[in-house]
């Protein structure tokens, strides 16, 4: 199977994503929910974003891919989420994980086993999360990873393999693998870490070519491509991390196959 897409390929996915506009079940966290909801509606997407446990199966049932994000956790979201992966495995629903601060905390790290049981067709984290959830180490700083996305190559080959997923490594160079394809996405914008919830974004933005595409790696090599490009342009035309924002959103609205193709440095 290919590893890296071409401008069809780009040109393909993206149009699925406009033409359909997939409902992609966004269980989220309450710092970022208006952030990816506003980020799955510029490149196409219906956002839902559903975290109780009397609605998330149901839901989970009919999305076009469900997106499970960990960071504010409470027993009731955490409820929702085994329910909801578990309905969108019965149901043949592809699924990714956000595992966010797994490893620096015992509660959310437990919930992530719980959950991978129920076969995520992608996991998204940073070098420190991927690298706990492989049983590797312990762990980042909260959210933020203290180690290299290079230096977790090894274990998100190892966690693919295990689980027979896909998973996407975010750094300063985003790193994807199904434990034997591997790509190197180089693109992305250092301001891109001072505004919250661009990693939970990227996790969204995966949710929407996962629902459009079947290869669960060409879901996320193009989900990180996307991010990297758009940011890097939206850092062009704007000031600082507040009108990043709105430059951002403005740039994925409009991005095109030929632009994520002339841009997107991949290996």
């Amino acid at each position: 199977m290919p590893t890296l897409p071409t401008e069809a390929d780009f040109a393909d996915a993206l149009g699925a994503i406009r033409a359909t506009a997939p409902l992609i079940h966004n269980m989220t966290n309450i710092v970022v929910a208006n952030v990816t909801a506003n980020a799955l509606l510029a490149i196409g997407a219906s956002p839902a974003m559903v975290e109780n446990t009397e609605e998330a199966a149901e839901l989970a049932a009919i999305a076009g891919a469900v997106v499970v994000n960990l960071g504010t956790l409470s027993p009731d979201w955490a409820a929702a989420m085994r329910l909801a992966t578990q309905r969108a495995q019965q149901e043949g629903r592809p699924w990714l994980l956000d595992p966010v601060a797994v490893g620096a905390l015992g509660y959310r790290t437990r919930l992530a086993a719980d959950l991978i049981e129920h076969g995520p067709a992608i996991i998204r984290g940073n070098a420190s999360e991927i690298v706990a959830l492989a049983g590797e180490a312990s762990g980042g700083k909260g959210v933020d990873s203290t180690l290299g996305s290079d230096a977790a190559i090894d274990a998100a080959k190892s966690l693919a393999r295990r689980y027979h997923t896909v998973v996407a490594v975010s750094g300063a160079i985003d790193y994807v693998t199904d434990g034997s394809r591997l790509a190197g996405i180089a693109n992305g914008h250092p301001i891109m870490t001072r505004v919250t919830g661009m990693g939970c974004t990227a996790s969204a933005i995966c949710g929407a070519y996962l629902a459009v595409l079947e290869d669960p790696f060409m879901a996320a090599v193009q989900g990180m491509a996307v991010m990297g490009v758009v940011g890097e342009i939206a850092q062009g035309i704007s000031a600082g991390p507040g009108s990043f924002q709105v430059a951002f959103l403005d740039t994925l609205h409009g991005i095109d196959a030929g632009r994520l193709a002339q841009r997107a440095r991949l290996s």
